[in-house]
């Protein structure tokens, strides 16, 4: 992240301050439980009969892009995951409403002003750490002026009713948890069973020897097995599948030959404009001109050393630059340190991400020259910063940014950084307001450019356009259905693609990227329709709707990349047990045309075994006290059929003791219960409705 993002983001603590005080005030003025969304009428959807307001659901939605905006999250998937949290917070408040779990107002205080308070980092100490919560306290006085009544729903809403949810679920959690016990004839079993080690002689003849060709499985067999192991073949939500191809619009050879003569015809003007930045306002650039000089060894661009070598006043190109030509000036050279450290004193006069005035620009101007006079007098500056600065970022580490890079601040403080020597100080004003500025320290010199550039995008002409489209437009009017989709594929040499596990919320199709639009359409149609050409990117999408998975037990078709192997499998095991002739290992290994192999300090809580993989059977059998020194029948496994013999079953040194063992066990039972939401949402009712409103 550049460090001028990280101006930009200590500049919010001024607006969160303001937020978390409100959020106090709220407290005293009885929030809790306030009943709120009565006049919508939009509902997302519901869960066990409560209401997922569509209006409520957006406001959170675009305070939590606000949130997460630095981290470039999308709003399709913020609308899944806030979708989700929703659920579960639904889920939970069922569950705690039918057991009568609340929160008192003395136990909401200690939530908020206890070791979990949601804003305890805008009242600690930044310097011991202590949470002042007589300060938070103390700041009710001022709060109660406040009638910012938007300010404090999104307060309701981000943080009193979170922090009463969270207790909630984790007073219905422990509850639920502290119920759970481990019987002791269970415990005892599974501790017997991790301190012993079997060693077992058996043969084994893998299904490999019976080739996949010479057995056939049908559909009614598959469709069989699935009735069977209903459990293991459910279909959690209903996905469609479709094939697809692509009708590319991307500019030709001609088209990118055009744009690079639009751009030579302004080669000489550009040239000779006296001022680069009112020159390309006037004529448009795809890349923003940046006033101010980046290093040699930090710039990256496209034939670099070209670029520079032609020399102050003078321009390099047209050359390809990534979907663009571009034609660079050099403005001038310097030498700058490649990168500088400096502390700061900032007086802030507005937030640029919102524009919201902090200080008027007079007050402020006349506030940074008296910290100035006064430190040139004299003064600490640490003490100054500590009681001025509004860089909260930075005010506790006494103003300083540490090392940065060229580029990362904005030009007129990046300028002074690195225009100037160690030891320099002075006053700039910026975007966020004024600065005291001293440098502090700078790697060694070298040079650095200022150059601007004249960029044009290569795009396609309205004839390569209209070609695709005609083209897209011809096979979508042609295509009926998926056997004719695939036949006049065929016909223009085009592979058809499919993508498959398509849901109805989804804004991405694998291979595809962001396609809402398609998502829509093939929830819209049925299977075997053909869509209409779909414009994304540079490319004219057809596609066809090859095959629908309903929620519940799999069809056929689904299950079949899974089933017909472990089918197949089983039937080969058949054919090899009445192979397996004899009494003893050596005869059935003769029999079979196997050898007699060896296993030894096998184990009953890992069933992998060297050379042969996963093979839980052959382990389980391999505990079987009955066998020791006998032949068991054949046993079908994952990768054949075995038959053997266990030589003895014994205990191995402990690693730790029963109870400690008991305690481990019923930690880890207790803690799996809460790993997810998915036992609870399979016995409620959820009607979701996003697909029909996002």
């Amino acid at each position: 992240m550049s460090i001028i993002q990280n101006i930009r983001e200590r500049g919010a603590w001024i607006i969160f301050g303001i937020i978390a005080i409100a959020l106090i005030a709220f407290i005293l003025q009885d929030g809790i439980g306030r009943k709120r969304g009565a006049n919508d009428t939009s509902t997302l959807g519901k869960v066990n009969g409560e209401v997922i307001n569509k209006t409520e659901f957006d406001e959170k939605l675009d305070i939590q892009l606000q949130q997460y905006a630095s981290q470039g999250v999308k709003r399709e998937q913020m609308i899944g995951y806030l979708w989700e949290q929703e659920v579960t917070r639904l889920l939970f408040k069922s569950e705690s409403d039918k057991l009568g779990i609340t929160v008192g107002t003395k136990e909401l205080s200690d939530v908020l002003f206890g070791n979990e308070s949601p804003f305890k980092q805008e009242f600690t100490d930044k310097t011991t750490g202590e949470f002042k919560v007589n300060d938070a306290k103390n700041s009710i006085a001022q709060i109660k002026k406040s009638k910012n009544k938007d300010q404090i729903k999104q307060i309701e809403k981000f943080y009193i009713e979170p922090s009463i949810e969270n207790r909630i679920r984790n007073k219905y959690q422990a509850l639920v948890v502290k119920g759970v016990q481990v019987p002791k004839w269970l415990v005892e079993k599974q501790y017997a069973d991790l301190n012993n080690i079997s060693s077992i002689n058996f043969v084994h003849v893998p299904y490999t020897t019976i080739s996949d060709s010479s057995i056939k499985v049908s559909n009614e067999e598959i469709a069989a097995y699935l009735k069977e192991n209903p459990a293991a073949y459910q279909i959690e939500e209903t996905s469609r599948n479709i094939g697809y191809i692509g009708f590319s619009a991307a500019p030709t050879s001609a088209d990118s030959l055009n744009t690079k003569n639009e751009i030579t015809a302004l080669k000489e003007a550009f040239k000779a404009a006296p001022d680069a930045a009112v020159y390309l306002n006037k004529v448009g650039s795809e890349i923003p001109y940046y006033n101010s000089y980046i290093s040699k060894k930090t710039l990256q661009i496209p034939n670099k050393d070209s670029v520079l070598s032609v020399g102050v006043g003078n321009t390099y190109g047209p050359y390809v630059d990534g979907k663009n030509y571009t034609i660079a000036k050099v403005l001038g050279v310097k030498q700058w340190p490649d990168s500088t450290s400096v502390r700061h004193i900032l007086i802030a006069t507005n937030n640029p991400q919102n524009g919201q005035q902090i200080k008027d620009d007079s007050s402020a101007k006349k506030l940074i020259d008296s910290i100035s006079a006064a430190i040139k007098g004299g003064a600490n500056f640490e003490a100054l910063c500590a009681q001025y600065s509004d860089d909260g970022g930075s005010k506790a580490k006494g103003g300083n940014l540490g090392m940065f890079a060229q580029a990362q601040m904005v030009p007129a403080f990046n300028d002074f950084a690195f225009d100037n020597s160690v030891g320099t100080k002075g006053v700039i004003k910026t975007d966020f307001g004024y600065h005291y500025v001293e440098i502090l320290k700078q790697t060694a010199k070298g040079p650095a450019y200022k150059i601007a550039y004249l960029s044009k995008p290569i795009t396609p002409s309205n004839e390569t356009i209209t070609a695709a489209s005609t083209a897209a437009a011809q096979f979508a009017s042609t295509s009926k259905d998926v056997k004719s989709f695939n036949e006049n594929a065929v016909k223009l040499g085009k592979q058809v693609l499919p993508a498959t596990g398509i849901k109805v919320n989804d804004f991405e199709i694998q291979g595809l990227g962001e396609t809402r639009q398609l998502v829509r359409w093939t929830y819209e149609k049925n299977v075997n329709d053909v869509s209409e050409p779909i414009e994304l990117g540079d490319t004219y999408i057809v596609a066809v709707i090859t095959a629908e998975d309903k929620a519940g037990l799999a069809s056929v078709d689904a299950a079949k990349p899974q089933v017909e192997g472990i089918i197949r499998d089983q039937k080969k095991a058949d054919k090899i047990k009445p192979s397996l002739k004899g009494n003893t290992l050596e005869a059935i290994a003769a029999s079979s045309k196997a050898l007699v192999q060896k296993a030894d300090s096998l184990s009953f809580t890992y069933s992998m075994i060297p050379g042969l993989g996963n093979e839980p059977k052959l382990i389980g059998a391999a505990f079987n006290k009955s066998l020791v020194n006998k032949v068991s029948a054949p046993i079908a496994g994952n990768s054949g059929v075995f038959v053997l013999s266990v030589n003895n079953v014994s205990a191995k040194q402990a690693q730790q003791e029963l109870n400690f063992f008991k305690d481990e066990t019923l930690n880890r039972t207790r803690s799996s219960l809460f790993r997810s939401n998915a036992s609870l949402k399979k016995i409620a009712k959820i009607e979701d409705n996003r697909s029909r409103i996002f």
